[in-house]
């Protein structure tokens, strides 16, 4: 419909992490990258809806969202079949009612707690603006500023 032209996108992407306080990155199947479970929302479901739909669809976790982090946007998003869009990334913090870890779709090569100190190369830069944020426990973020009109 669009062809080759960049769209405006969005996506959602949640920070589970365990007693330890590690994180939980999906390893990419389309670039071999890491990145927070979760994706683009569908027609007609809320972002919450999208946030614990995606990230069923790629660990089998069962989530409740807890948090929301911000809104982060990455501004040249770039697929490997050669998309563009610009992103509008919803970060949530989520913790796990149910399932078991596994790799439950075929967007993911690996599912890997991380200590903060561990982290690998995150593929893109709302995902490593929400971990930042998540990290020092900045919340109510527009584009990495604070921000008080979601109270």
């Amino acid at each position: 419909m669009v062809g080759n032209k960049k769209i405006i996108l969005n996506s959602t992407a949640v920070v589970l992490n365990d007693e330890f306080n590690r994180i939980l990155l999906q390893k990419r199947s389309d670039n071999g990258l890491w990145g927070l479970p979760g994706g683009l929302l569908e027609m007609d479901e809320t972002i919450e809806e999208g946030a614990i739909r995606e990230v069923y669809e790629e660990t089998n976790l069962k989530i409740k969202i807890t948090r929301f982090i911000g809104v982060f946007i990455n501004r040249n998003m770039v697929w490997h079949n050669k998309d563009k869009a610009m992103i509008y990334a919803f970060g949530f913090v989520g913790v796990i009612i149910g399932g078991e870890l596994k790799i439950n779709d075929e967007e993911s090569l690996e599912l890997k707690y991380f200590k903060k100190e561990d982290l690998p190369l995150i593929h893109s830069a709302d995902n490593k603006q929400i971990i930042e944020a998540y990290y020092q426990n900045r919340f109510n973020l527009v584009e990495g500023k604070y921000y008080d009109g979601f109270k």
